[in-house]
């Protein structure tokens, strides 16, 4: 069975004990989590929390963790650009490992390709020395496509740093089948995996993207096509956050059981070479 892991859009905030008791609960090995919680959209009133700033919560997460058999497989919360001290990221980068985590999303919203490279190289280059691989996504920036992102990995140069592939990013900004097949496997380190309609209802993107994706097979991406040119030992890790079902009163479980046994249909009909139902 491929890894499968729950991103942590999909729980809104959860604190992170609970996060690896419900991951566990659905059966899924990882989570993606950040070191504090997007804030914004709390709709189950979850207190606030920081695996930054208290110890004990580390300790308990990291118990919890071995006790449940999960494992972070990405920790985000990482940027380069104008005016940002890479060299400041150590001691997050310090935590990160003591979580046992060994993967750590790095993004850019710098329109300056150069600098977002330099940067990527310098932080990739940090998280080496810890042992920590590094994964940067196509998506709104300077990494809008595959071929920045190929042109970032080639100029950072290092064994620890490749791509995650957010779905609906990738196809939202014009990503194809024939790049992804193209595209040398090695190179796929990390998949988000979210389904939506080729054509947005939303005036923001970014709060569609936050906010309201589709579990995979009720969008209109090519995911099935997508997901036979990764790689079977790459993380696939849901990431389908569904306001709409918490206004409605849905629980995290409510909406993320049925996301995961979708995930889990489609990549078996992937692997089994048939049509996901």
């Amino acid at each position: 069975m491929r890894p499968l892991g729950i991103e942590r859009l999909c729980v809104f905030g959860m604190p992170p004990v609970e996060f690896v008791n419900f991951a566990a609960e659905l059966d899924c090995r990882f989570i993606g989590v950040a070191l504090t919680p997007m804030r914004g959209y709390n709709p189950h009133d979850y207190p606030d929390w920081s695996l930054r700033d208290h110890p004990g919560l580390r300790r308990d997460m990291t118990a919890a963790m071995r006790d449940r058999d999960v494992a972070i497989s990405l920790c985000e919360g990482f940027g380069v650009g104008r005016d940002i001290d890479v060299g400041a990221y150590a001691a997050d980068l310090d935590l990160v490992r003591e979580l046992g985590c060994r993967r750590v999303n790095v993004v850019s919203m710098d329109k300056d390709f150069a600098r977002t490279a330099d940067g990527f190289a310098a932080f990739a280059e940090m998280a080496g020395q810890r042992e920590i691989e590094v994964v940067t996504e196509v998506g709104p920036g300077p990494i809008r496509g595959l071929a920045a992102a190929q042109a970032a990995v080639a100029h950072v140069g290092r064994p620890n740093f490749r791509l995650l592939i957010d779905t609906m990013h990738l196809f939202r900004l014009g990503g194809t089948i024939a790049e992804v097949a193209a595209l040398d496997p090695a190179l796929i380190g990390y998949v988000q995996l979210c389904d939506a309609p080729r054509l947005s209802r939303f005036t923001s993107y970014m709060d569609e993207a936050l906010h309201e994706r589709l579990p995979p097979g009720e969008g209109e991406l090519p995911l099935a096509e997508f997901l036979k040119h990764v790689p079977p030992d790459v993380v696939v890790s849901v990431e389908v956050p569904q306001r709409s079902l918490a206004e409605a009163g849905l629980g995290p479980r409510e909406r993320v059981a049925p996301v995961v046994a979708a995930a889990r249909r489609m990549l078996a009909a992937v692997d089994q070479g048939a049509p996901p139902s």
